[in-house]
């Protein structure tokens, strides 16, 4: 029996310890020697260690249930690094405040912080420039689904 991310996640469902984690996504290599089993969650405070710890503990004792413990696979508990993109509400509403870039649907780019979040659409204030200055923007709901990829924008400053 091979495993699939589909069978990874229902095995995840009632592992995360504390009702502030999330599953962020779930991959599985083609590996049928040594599949790779990549989990990434995310909390509303961040995610520690020692919870991934826990998250990989519990699965690893429900994969070796199903497929047997002779089953060879790597298991890797992560969370995402401030440079994955943000892909659900959650994720979104843990980054109030911050400055997002977007990449929409249509091909158009918006930069601008991120405002409120709900379930279905963000509220962004987009950055537009003048000479010599930024000029603030009115903020736009942006639905969800017209949202192809959002990434935190780093500042060194």
């Amino acid at each position: 029996m091979s495993l699939t991310v589909a069978a990874v996640e229902k095995m995840l469902e009632g592992i995360l310890p504390e009702s502030d984690l999330f599953l962020v996504g779930v991959t599985v290599s083609e590996s049928p020697i040594k599949p790779k089993v990549t989990v990434m969650a995310d909390g509303d405070q961040g995610i520690s260690i020692d919870q991934c710890a826990s998250i990989s503990r519990r699965l690893a004792k429900r994969i070796e249930e199903q497929q047997g413990e002779e089953f060879s696979y790597v298991l890797e508990v992560t969370s995402p690094g401030i440079d994955y993109p943000l892909t659900s509400p959650r994720q979104f509403q843990r980054n109030v405040g911050r400055k997002l870039k977007l990449k929409m649907a249509d091909g158009a780019e918006k930069i601008g912080i991120l405002n409120e979040v709900s379930e279905n659409a963000i509220l962004l204030t987009e950055e537009s420039k003048g000479k010599n200055k930024k000029l603030a923007a009115e903020p736009t709901n942006i639905p969800l689904a017209d949202i192809v990829k959002a990434n935190i924008v780093i500042s060194f400053k």
